[in-house]
């Protein structure tokens, strides 16, 4: 073996027939990985496929489909009488790691940095780890719950109906009989009197709000939010360039007084109404009034995140604000996510007439349309009754599991954390002994296999007291005794360290 054919055979020894990846590929990805990271230089000339598959033990007819694969992308070039060399321009040079020749690396630097934009994305997206819905996470409905009998039966149904051509490209604002299936859904379950043309599909309640305040927000515009307040319309403000005027809540919802203090001239006011986010509360009917009318006056665009107003436990679910009055400010949003499961992906925003063509043309650019085959399931998910018959056995469900959680809440943590119930909503708020450290305890859980989220990550002002978010929704009575438990364990030696004075 010549000393050109052993070095290569070296650098392309790793093939692995018990590999399900082709023998052709994995030389082709051997090889290429040579070339980019310096091992095979430019000029360097490759072994002959007849002797490269004696070597290798391969088949010839392996060796010249990687070959003719690295030719095509133009990793190699063949010559005749000179044979097959590494090419003088790489493709992806400028786009891979390269190796060094003491052995570190460095990743090359881009001419220019990027916007301020990118910065703060960047920065933000600590917000939405990909995470297992492990007790007590919040925010999820009853995963094991989800009819998927059903509407498997729904997709099937329509995937045998369904014409051709729509297999193709659909309406950016959704699927028709959809919107109107929400519209007149809103005007029962939440006194929203909307046109079916007002109702804009998209991909959860996230992209609701990236649109609306990309449609509504110039760099520095003042903006109200609620402070705690939702770390994903935090977020998408800061990402349009907003400049946060953080507005307590109170017993009564968004503080409206103290934001005319603070800013009276808000150019958007971001608010959580029929169950604050995320402390429980329900805004009264004298503050939503009173938030209307300094809406009015100041001219500012409200969006009304209306996220699961469904699961209220002791009467009706309260009327939206977008029904009150002044619905042209007012930017509604709804989601799915809660009512029947995340992966589902479709949420809507009931827009005003005026901004109708404008959410449709910015979803366009983002996403061109929701997913289609989705939303006619849901369509007739929804017109078959089956959406209000689930919602009414998820609300019975949910009132069950929240019971259950502060039973055994009161069992395993006693006077470690102070927990009461909440009138609507999938999660509670475990208020903590003053001077404990939220954030420390939510990383100590965490280790312990329990997710709780501390309380004051979601203020913009410090918190006079920590606590810990609580998610109960989505666990029955087994894991909620065993995150019980460890949450326990890990509040006992915490607040409650060996040696220490109860």
């Amino acid at each position: 073996m010549s000393g050109r054919v052993k070095d290569f055979f070296l650098a392309t020894s790793s093939l692995d027939r018990a590999k399900p990846i082709p023998l052709s590929l994995q030389l082709y990805e051997e090889v290429r990985n040579a070339i980019i990271s310096g091992r095979f230089r430019a000029g360097t000339r490759l072994p002959s496929t007849r002797v490269l598959a004696s070597d290798l033990r391969i088949s010839r007819n392996t060796v010249v489909s990687a070959f003719e694969q690295l030719a095509s992308e133009g990793y190699v070039k063949g010559n005749v009488g000179s044979g097959t060399r590494v090419t003088d321009a790489l493709p992806d040079e400028f786009l891979w790691v390269r190796t060094q020749r003491n052995g570190k690396q460095e990743t090359r630097k881009p001419a220019r940095p990027p916007s301020r934009r990118a910065e703060n994305v960047l920065d933000l997206a600590k917000f939405y780890p990909v995470v297992k819905p492990v007790p007590f996470r919040h925010g999820l409905p009853a995963l094991d719950e989800f009819p998927r009998k059903l509407w498997a039966e729904i997709a099937t149904r329509r995937w045998r109906q369904l014409p051709s051509k729509a297999l193709g490209y659909g309406a950016s604002a959704g699927y028709e009989p959809l919107r109107r299936a929400i519209a007149s859904y809103l005007a029962v379950s939440r006194s929203v009197q909307c046109q079916p043309e007002q109702v804009v599909m998209v991909t959860g309640s996230q992209q609701a709000l990236y649109l609306a305040t990309q449609l509504l927000i110039d760099p520095d515009d003042p903006a109200w939010i609620e402070d705690p307040g939702y770390l994903g319309a935090r977020s998408t403000l800061l990402a349009a360039g907003a400049r946060l005027i953080p507005v307590p809540v109170d017993s009564e919802g968004i503080n409206v007084s103290q934001g005319l203090r603070a800013n009276p001239k808000p150019k958007l006011i971001y608010v959580s109404p029929s169950n604050q986010y995320p402390l429980t509360i329900t805004m009264s009917l004298a503050r939503r009034i009173e938030l209307l009318e300094c809406a009015h006056r100041s001219g500012a665009w409200i969006i009304e995140d209306d996220y699961d107003s469904e699961f209220r436990y002791h009467s009706r679910p309260v009327a939206a604000l977008k029904g009150l009055g002044h619905s042209s400010q007012i930017i509604y949003i709804g989601t799915f996510s809660k009512l029947l499961i995340p992966a589902l992906r479709l949420g809507f925003v009931v827009a005003p007439p005026s901004l109708v063509d404008a959410f449709n043309a910015l979803s366009a650019l983002i996403s061109r349309h929701p997913p289609y085959i989705e939303q006619v399931v849901l369509a007739d998910f929804i017109n078959e009754g089956h959406l209000g018959r689930h919602i009414r056995r998820m609300r019975s469900l949910y009132f069950e599991r929240q019971n259950y959680f502060c039973d055994m809440a009161m069992r395993k943590l006693g006077d470690l954390i102070e927990l009461k119930q909440a009138e609507a909503g999938t999660h509670l708020i475990g208020w903590l002994p003053r001077g404990a450290e939220d954030q420390a305890i939510a990383r100590k859980a965490a280790e312990a296999g329990v997710e709780t989220k501390p309380l004051s990550s979601y203020y913009l002002d410090p918190p006079n007291r920590g606590g810990l978010v609580l998610g109960y929704a989505a666990f029955n009575k087994a894991e909620t005794d065993t995150g019980m438990q460890k949450l326990a364990s890990v509040l006992r030696a915490i607040l409650r360290p060996s040696g220490a004075r109860s």
